[in-house]
């Protein structure tokens, strides 16, 4: 999922994309110290998954303290 899809999506969509990406990133790291992880490659995935949607509300927090309510 690229930056540009998770500027479309609504504040609660987001949310859920988070936490899910949360809760799996949460499980893959306890995968990766109890047992041989299949795929490393998808801990690197979330974490970045988490940042793009991190940035993405706080770019719509600062355009909303400016009073702009979105950005094309």
């Amino acid at each position: 999922m690229n930056a540009s899809e998770l500027r479309q999506m609504s504040d609660e969509q987001l949310q859920l994309t988070l936490d899910e990406s949360a809760r799996a990133l949460f499980k893959l790291r306890m995968q990766a110290q109890t047992e041989r992880l299949d795929a490393p490659s998808e801990l690197r995935r979330h974490r970045r998954l988490i940042a793009r949607i991190h940035t993405v509300r706080h770019m719509r927090d600062r355009n909303r303290a400016k009073g702009m309510e979105r950005l094309p």
